[in-house]
């Protein structure tokens, strides 16, 4: 069954200056999940926010926060995000040794466990883990940096990804990253993603609410 549109803004762009507000707002205006950038300087250059702010935020709203940890060694972070009160927490394949049992721990702190792949890495390297897997989180931009354009090869791989998750019968969501906004969201979930991080599509925009439903019109 096609799961109704999940609208994620990434406080990335947001004003970090006045974040309890930011959050507010996007809460108020109608989003559905809080998106959470976790950025290292190692497995992408910058370094952003860690498991304070994520608790910090936490009675901001009560949309799950949707955590994305891009840094090495993630099995280190698991915990600490989990106690921050992350709902979703998202891992990258390339960053993990061991996948699964990264997966597995993040369902054993109660959290839905998520996966992440860069726009070169394979659908096909995380077929043996959807048994562990609540979300299917695809790159559509190298990670790393808020603003960038689309990557349009990406779209086959989002069609790949959603027959592979429907052979499976697995209900995991098939989030995109990067690049999403009024000119592209009809072509990522008409290739079958059902959840959406908007970073700059929204904070760059005087009007969230308006801009989230934009999006939501605009989808296929």
């Amino acid at each position: 069954m096609k799961k109704d549109l999940v609208i994620a803004p990434s406080i990335l762009s947001a004003d970090f200056a006045d974040l309890g507000a930011e959050i507010r707002a996007i809460d108020v205006g109608g989003c559905d999940w809080v998106h959470f950038d976790v950025m290292d300087g190692s497995f992408v250059p910058p370094i952003t926010i860690g498991d304070n702010v994520c608790k910090a935020i936490r009675s901001h709203t009560e949309k799950p926060i949707d955590v994305h940890l891009m840094v090495n060694h993630p099995d280190t972070q698991v915990e600490a995000f989990a106690k921050a009160g992350a709902d979703i927490i998202t891992v990258h394949q390339e960053a993990c040794t061991h996948l699964e049992r990264t997966l597995q721990l993040i369902r054993s702190l109660g959290k839905k466990a998520g996966v992440s792949l860069n726009p070169a890495t394979p659908v096909s390297t995380i077929k043996n883990v959807l048994h562990c897997t609540d979300l299917v989180l695809l790159m559509s931009v190298n990670p790393g940096y808020g603003g960038q354009s689309y990557i349009h090869a990406v779209t086959d791989k989002i069609r790949e990804a959603r027959q592979m998750l429907d052979d499976a019968g697995c209900d995991a969501w098939l989030e995109v990253d990067g690049g999403v906004n009024a000119a592209t969201i009809a072509e990522v979930t008409g290739a079958g993603a059902d959840a959406v991080v908007a970073g700059s599509a929204v904070y760059n925009k005087p009007d969230y609410a308006g801009a989230m439903a934009e999006l939501r019109d605009l989808a296929e």
